[in-house]
């Protein structure tokens, strides 16, 4: 460095003590970018990096009277864009923890939604279930044996017409009429769902 631009630093320091903004804008164009890049390291957010040095430019401008010496302005520059970036980190930590709690909060009430869904669904069938056993018991004897054989023990019109010495027409006409008498009583029950 000349000894020029020595006496010029030097010249811009003064007038940035008293206060001048031509010697901040000194300091501003010769430190920006710089201090951008250095917040660019933390943040990986170009936007917010320029956002902090210019904070850190602020708080420099605010406390200039704090700054003793002329390299105190660039050691100053990057203590405020340190803990500018620790403050933007700190934020993105908070929020990043809000956002894992309120996804886990919602996990769990979807979980506890499904487990009253099913426990209110047991309780459905299990009323539906004794619906139709005491439907099933309330046929008529024959009905009763023939719709058993068919739906129970997954027999063959044929296996029971012969089992019950009676026609394949006869186990058809006590199908029919089990299941019409099943659907009526069962009609009430499911038209509620």
């Amino acid at each position: 460095m000349s000894n020029f631009e020595v006496k010029s630093i030097d010249y811009q320091f003064i007038q940035f003590k008293k206060g001048n903004e031509q010697g901040f804008e000194f300091f501003f164009k010769r430190n920006y970018n710089a201090i951008v890049g250095f917040c660019l390291q933390f943040t990986g957010d170009f936007d917010k990096s320029k956002s902090i040095a210019q904070d850190s430019f602020i708080k420099l401008w605010l406390n200039r009277d704090k700054v003793k010496f002329q390299n105190g302005i660039k050691s100053f520059l990057y203590v405020a864009a340190k803990t500018g970036c620790l403050n933007v980190l700190r934020h993105k930590k908070i929020v990043n923890t809000y956002k894992t709690n309120r996804i886990y909060e919602l996990e769990h009430q979807l979980k506890r939604n499904v487990l009253e869904s099913i426990q209110t669904d047991s309780l459905v069938l299990t009323e539906l279930e004794i619906l139709i056993n005491t439907s099933i018991e309330e046929l008529p004897d024959k009905c009763k044996t023939v719709f058993i054989k068919k739906r129970v023990e997954l027999k063959k019109n044929k296996e029971i017409a012969e089992e019950l010495q009676i026609s394949i027409k006869a186990v058809e006409a006590n199908m029919t009429r089990a299941l019409k008498n099943l659907r009526l009583k069962l009609s009430v029950y499911l038209a509620s769902y």
